[in-house]
């Protein structure tokens, strides 16, 4: 199925989702250059990169019948393009890279200099920090009351104790750490 049959992402979306593979094609070839550009444009190399593609695409096939908003589609595949390419380079970093200084005339560096990352947040991830933030808060507002009582109450207001919530919460307060788990697993699945 040629590319312009499907004009926006609504309808390839539906189209994908009840497992049209030429929809799928489509998809792919119309936002694989996109991916591709966000990931070298982060530094890494191509078979980093191609890895990067292909972990995007895999998590996009699988988020497609749960796309809530499928005309923000290129939104979703370009944060989802950086928060990888971002893991990626994160954990490229790792490693603190020490090396003999050429120099001697430096009494106080012991004839070492370290090549260290700016540890300072980027605008990327500032971005990607407050896009997660509001993710986190619109999965919260699709759970159920209890769930979202229970979690504002554990991690909004830290001089709560698990007796002072379980009271609050008309729970045991045995129950409360199995619930906050149950409740916890409901809000990842909401943000995946």
């Amino acid at each position: 199925m040629p590319e312009q049959f499907i004009d926006d992402d609504v309808a390839l979306v539906a189209r994908c989702v009840v497992g049209d593979g030429a929809a799928w094609a489509v998809l792919v070839a119309r936002y694989q250059r996109l991916v591709h550009a966000i990931v070298r444009r982060a530094g890494l190399d191509d078979d980093t990169a191609a890895d990067v593609f292909q972990t995007v695409f895999l998590r996009l096939l699988q988020q497609l019948p749960h796309i809530a908003e499928p005309d923000r589609l290129q939104a979703w595949i370009v944060t989802t393009t950086k928060r990888e390419a971002w893991l990626q380079l994160k954990r490229s970093e790792r490693l603190v890279s020490l090396t003999v200084g050429d120099s001697d005339d430096d009494p106080s560096s012991n004839g070492l200099e370290a090549d260290l990352a700016d540890e300072a947040a980027g605008p990327d991830d500032t971005l990607g920090h407050w896009q997660m933030v509001a993710q986190v808060q619109r999965a919260l507002e699709r759970m159920d009351e209890r769930c979202r009582r229970l979690l504002h109450m554990l991690f909004d207001d830290d001089d709560l104790s698990y007796l002072e919530v379980a009271r609050r919460q008309g729970l045991p307060i045995g129950s409360i750490g199995p619930t906050r788990a149950r409740c916890l697993a409901k809000l990842r699945r909401l943000i995946e």
